[in-house]
């Protein structure tokens, strides 16, 4: 596992954020498709995942100071939980207008502006949660194309049409974008949290 810490990271820092609890800001400009930093933590099974989220959400239930669940989808073996301190991505807030997107190349994780940031601008990332679950999750990213709740994109304007009383028509079909990356020549896959 690799371990950077926030002051050792070129492009990014961690302070209080206005969306929620810490966030993952900008220490200079950083232009588009720039890796910024990966997500670190321990790489755990599916079912551990699954036994961590469940308790950690339970905790958190019970105390606001605890921190949210930080697992993250590997490949179909293994997910990653960041819940360690040398994780700064793990602060990085959920936006429905997202300026960075997670990668996995080679069953790493990395984070990837989509787009330039301003120095002093927060990290932002869509988390894309799966629609079954979208109301555990309230959006506070205050975009103006805010969902309302964390959920995947393709999955947004089904949440639009409930929302608004209509019957929402049958989930599109997940797209999953794929890069190359010219520095090592392996694919990245645009991942969800």
């Amino acid at each position: 596992m690799a371990k950077k810490k926030d002051s050792e990271n070129k492009w990014v820092y961690v302070k209080d954020s206005g969306i929620h609890g810490r966030g993952v800001f900008a220490k200079r400009d950083i232009p588009n498709e720039k890796r910024i930093m990966e997500y670190v933590g321990e790489r755990v099974s599916k079912d551990e995942s699954t036994r961590r989220g469940t308790e950690q959400m339970k905790m958190a239930a019970k105390d606001k100071t605890v921190g949210a669940v930080y697992i993250f989808d590997l490949n179909e073996k293994w997910d990653i939980d960041g819940n360690v301190p040398e994780n700064i991505a793990r602060y990085a807030n959920h936006s429905c207008d997202e300026n960075c997107e997670a990668y996995n190349i080679d069953d790493r994780i990395f984070y990837y502006t989509c787009q330039e940031i301003k120095k002093g601008e927060e990290i932002l990332i869509d988390y894309g949660y799966a629609f079954e679950h979208f109301a555990d999750h309230p959006c506070k990213c205050g975009a103006p194309k805010c969902a309302g709740f964390i959920v995947a994109k393709c999955d947004r304007t089904k949440l639009k049409k409930m929302r608004n009383g209509k019957k929402a028509k049958s989930l599109v079909k997940k797209g999953k974008r794929t890069k190359k990356d010219s520095s090592k020549g392996s694919k990245k896959k645009k991942l969800k949290a």
